[in-house]
């Protein structure tokens, strides 16, 4: 698929849908309240709209009705993911000439939004796949991006990131995992944790030590199923995530060509931090689809249930949580797309963003989801009951793609040192003599 034009066209053709009633998505100018104001079209374009229409139909259609089944059977949907794949969703922002759809920043965020409507573990993962499909076709060279891409946005072939180690997470220059060169080939030695997909995926992006300590002695690599050496721990048991398998990959005098290297030796860290910068917004975008349907399912809750004799939506105290809900939900939202346009424009500002996006977004969609939980009572427990589901499966986005610890202190270092240089600055603008005001 080449661009938005194919998106569109799907969209227009898609009219006839039947919308699960546990997901119901409006967007009727003319319904007011809650509905209307959280409305994610607002400010979108035609186009934008055309596409974020496409995905939410998708998730209602293909991924909210089987979402509690692939999480209590711990089912990892590869056929309904290479549906999503021919919509242009397995290479949303990989280029069009190797397959990708093309799309902005933004845009993916819209789309990760809506699928998460109907499946926040699978929509995760799906992004983790794009972000390696983008990794190799922004780093490949020419016969990598037509060796990998074609297939990966396809969705043939799955891919899994490999940055986290049993004994470095948020400290990822601290990796162990080396890589030694030996003629053609590097022999690679060492584990990671916690990978999404792991053994059931096709590709591997590898971050390995070829130098010495330190970010600079970080390469890039691109590891085959099936490649000798290569091995996997158990399927993790997970509190959610559960439609995607997580296991440790294991590399003992695995055997990889040089020519699967993606950029130059040391390259390794700043590949995967530029990776990241993007999987920050993405993961914070999933947590945006699980809190809307959040809202939208504790708002409809509290039409149908009644206590001491009336509807519980005209209890005030619930109407204010709710409507506080509402409010950070759209604050995150308008967040997110902003760091997404920064990135895709590469402003001096983007890291920074997608850091804060990352921080306060999974922070307060979590908060929402678990207060739609807590609006539910007692039933809001019952896995009967998604919205338990989506407590559960964002959890973990505090978590990952750096810890909120770990993102509180860059920020807080990236001030210090801005202050540093100020000062600095100053101090040598004294000594020279010169006054700037």
């Amino acid at each position: 698929m080449a661009s938005v034009g194919p998106l569109g066209r799907i969209a227009r053709l898609g009219s006839n849908i039947c919308r699960s009633q546990r997901l119901i998505y409006s967007r009727s100018s003319q319904r007011r309240g809650i509905a209307s104001s959280i409305d994610p079209a607002h400010g979108l374009t035609d186009e934008q709209k055309e596409f974020q229409k496409v995905a939410f139909d998708f998730a209602a259609n293909e991924m909210a009705p089987h979402m509690a089944e692939w999480d209590q059977k711990e089912v990892f949907p590869v056929e309904t993911m290479r549906k999503a794949a021919q919509l242009g969703f397995g290479g949303i922002y990989v280029q069009p000439d190797v397959g990708g759809s093309g799309l902005s920043r933004l845009d993916t965020s819209i789309i990760f939004e809506a699928l998460s409507t109907g499946c926040a573990s699978t929509t995760a993962y799906i992004s983790i796949h794009n972000m390696c499909a983008w990794m190799i076709d922004v780093f490949g060279n020419s016969e990598q991006r037509e060796k990998f891409c074609p297939d990966l946005c396809l969705m043939e072939k799955f891919a899994s990131y490999c940055l986290t180690e049993p004994g470095s997470g948020s400290d990822a220059a601290s990796l162990l995992t080396t890589a030694q060169l030996k003629g053609d080939h590097y022999v690679l030695n060492g584990s990671k944790a916690f990978i999404s997909g792991g053994g059931d995926t096709d590709v591997y992006v590898v971050m390995c030590r070829t130098g010495g300590k330190g970010p600079k002695g970080i390469s890039c690599l691109v590891v085959e199923k099936g490649t000798p050496g290569l091995s996997f721990g158990k399927k993790e048991k997970k509190v959610g995530w559960n439609s995607q398998p997580t296991r440790a990959v294991i590399f003992e005098d695995c055997a990889v060509p040089v020519t699967n290297r993606l950029g130059a030796e040391g390259q390794g860290f700043n590949i995967a931090m530029k990776g990241l910068n993007g999987g920050r917004i993405n993961i914070a975008s999933c947590s945006l689809g699980a809190a809307h349907a959040s809202v939208q399912l504790a708002r409809d809750h509290l039409l149908v249930r009644k206590q001491f004799g009336e509807s519980l939506s005209n209890n005030q105290f619930l109407q204010f949580k709710l409507a506080e809900m509402a409010t950070k939900l759209v604050a995150s939202r308008l967040l997110v797309r902003e760091a997404a346009k920064a990135l895709q424009e590469n402003r001096p500002d983007a890291v920074s963003l997608c850091s804060m996006a990352k921080l306060f977004v999974t922070d307060e969609c979590f908060n929402i989801c678990n207060q739609a939980l807590q609006m539910h009572g007692g039933y809001g427990y019952l896995k009967d009951y998604a919205v338990q589901q989506f407590v559960r499966d964002i959890r973990v986005h505090q978590i990952l793609e750096v810890s909120q610890n770990a993102t509180i202190q860059k920020e807080t270092t990236n001030e210090q040192h801005c202050r540093v240089n100020l000062t600095n600055r100053r101090e040598r603008l004294c000594k020279s003599g010169t006054n700037h005001h």
